[in-house]
């Protein structure tokens, strides 16, 4: 060994040994108590519980009837589900604002093609699917093709898939959809709750198992983390990027063919009236379960959450507008609590 290795060598050994000197005098890094962490985590369970005590309070023999929950299940199943399509591209840095709209596509191509055309309920089901999927990749074009913000592309194909709504329905209800559809989303139950709200929770498994244990998962989360630290990773960004957009799309058009069911009829406006309490779900959800990032079953239990609210106020005979407050101030208070996460805690 020559003078000048072993000099070199002598000075890391001395380097290392000041790093675990000072290392030695730092103190250990705060850790979180546990309880607050656990209140963080399920804080909104347990919000949940105390909601409909508070409301139980005045209006018993409805807010703790189980028939009362199970309609509630049933009716909201499809927002659910339009909430979990919003999560996905929220997940990488995108917002799909489009989702009610395609919904509402989804839901009058069924009535159409169904009714006025007489396709089979199963054949107008997949043509519904593969539109939404069509909308999610228009979007993705505009997004990654062109670099115009997720936020003006998915507002303007929105508006305009609204105008393909009215054009195809004549700004028309169309109502006679195949009862098999309307027995299989609604009126067919296991333990008394339509099966709806089963197919929601279903999809909300699927969805917290991708995000937590694939690797696809990862991509996603590791996308809305940073685009450019992804990219230079290897994670090929605009993929995983349009591939969310096109599952929301997809997604959405399922929660359409729900409420085609729900209802055995379209409307070509009512869809629309679900966009706020979707936005409202997943931002409220990613302050629980995983706190500090959006998931599924947050999302799923924040769906109920403002749900059960609104069918108190309801029991309450409360004004309908104060629906559109709960919604708006839930949102609101759900963005701000998100951000304050986000800020305090890595996401992990």
């Amino acid at each position: 060994m020559t003078q000048s290795t072993a000099d070199y060598d002598r000075r890391i050994a001395d380097l290392e040994a000041r790093l675990r000197a000072f290392e030695g005098r730092l103190p250990p890094p705060a850790q979180r108590p546990r309880t607050a962490e656990m209140a963080e985590r399920f804080g909104l369970l347990v919000a949940w519980v105390l909601l409909i005590l508070v409301l139980g309070w005045f209006k018993p023999d409805q807010m703790f009837a189980w028939n009362s929950y199970a309609v509630m299940f049933g009716s909201t199943a499809m927002i659910v589900v339009l909430t979990l399509g919003l999560l996905i591209p929220l997940t990488t840095g995108d917002f799909d604002l489009s989702v009610a709209s395609t919904m509402a596509l989804a839901s009058m191509l069924i009535a159409v093609l169904n009714v006025r055309m007489g396709w089979s309920i199963e054949g107008a089901i997949v043509m519904a699917l593969l539109a939404g999927m069509a909308v999610g990749a228009v979007n993705a074009v505009f997004v990654l093709w062109f670099g115009i913000h997720s936020l003006i592309v998915t507002l303007g194909t929105g508006y305009f898939i609204n105008g393909i709504v009215l054009w195809i329905s004549g700004s028309n209800v169309i109502s006679g959809v195949s009862m098999d559809l309307v027995n299989v989303v609604i009126l067919t139950r296991f333990l008394g709750i339509p099966l709806a709200f089963w197919f929601a929770t279903a999809l909300t498994v699927v969805i917290w198992y991708a995000f937590q244990h694939t690797a696809l998962g990862r991509r996603l989360l590791f996308v809305g983390r940073g685009r450019e630290v992804a990219r230079l990773s290897g994670v090929n960004v605009a993929r995983v990027r349009a591939g969310s957009l096109i599952a929301s799309g997809a997604i959405a058009a399922l929660a359409g063919v729900l409420y085609t069911g729900m209802r055995g009829a379209a409307d070509p406006s009512s869809a629309l009236s679900f966009l706020l309490p979707a936005f409202a779900a997943a931002f409220l959800g990613s302050t629980t379960l995983y706190p500090g990032r959006f998931n599924a079953p947050g999302a799923f239990v924040a769906v109920f959450f403002l749900s059960t609210g609104i069918m108190g106020l309801n029991f309450l005979g409360v004004p309908s507008f104060v629906q559109n407050l709960f919604y708006g101030g839930g949102l609101v208070v759900a963005v701000s609590i998100s951000q304050l996460i986000r800020k305090r805690r890595p996401m992990d």
